[in-house]
């Protein structure tokens, strides 16, 4: 497995919890926090690799730049994840 994909999906963990903090109605839970955070994370980090933003991790070499980006796309990718599935959870559960 490679190591910024592994980056990607901690991250994407720790921002799926963040963002379950930060959004208390669209909380699922620690554990589904965690989850849907690992799979927003490793879609976010894909998606930036795939526009050209994964710095130098893309071409197979890794610095701090590209470490920081892993752990930005990760992480907001994660924290994305999880709002839309809060959101339309809280939309079910209204109708």
């Amino acid at each position: 497995m490679d190591l910024s994909l592994i980056i990607q999906l901690i991250s994407g963990a720790v921002g799926g919890n963040i963002a379950g903090n930060l959004m208390k109605n669209a909380s699922l839970g620690t554990a589904l926090n965690s989850v849907i955070g690992v799979l927003g994370g490793g879609l976010g980090g894909q998606i930036l690799g795939a526009l050209g933003m994964g710095g130098a991790a893309a071409a197979g070499g890794m610095d701090i730049g590209s470490i920081i980006s892993q752990v930005a796309g990760g992480g907001v990718g994660g924290g994305v994840l999880l709002a839309i599935i809060g959101l339309i959870k809280n939309a079910m559960a209204k109708q």
